[in-house]
């Protein structure tokens, strides 16, 4: 899978948030909030392919956590993606 490109992170009132490239601008009706740990999946993965297994090895380097909590994470995430169609 792969993030679609027309959906941009930016910094708004100190939150990091995912919002869709409208025809005129951002389309502000369709905001989505990163914590930390989304916000750094999604730079280092935006571009590219990737699976849940991708995600799950970059938690496991940045935090230290065990492979199991790490796939579990990563897939919650991946669903997350998927369910608000960030994904194709």
């Amino acid at each position: 899978m792969k993030i679609r490109d027309q959906y941009k992170v930016r910094e708004i009132a100190g939150e990091h948030v995912v919002i869709m490239q409208g025809r005129y601008g951002a389309d502000m009706t369709r905001v989505i909030s990163l914590n930390e740990s989304a916000l750094f999946l999604w730079n280092e993965l935006q571009g590219r392919e990737f699976a849940a297994e991708d995600a799950a090895r970059l938690l496991t380097e940045r935090y230290g956590i065990g492979d199991d909590a790490a796939l579990r994470d990563a897939r919650r995430w991946v669903a997350t993606l998927e369910e608000c169609k960030l994904v194709e």
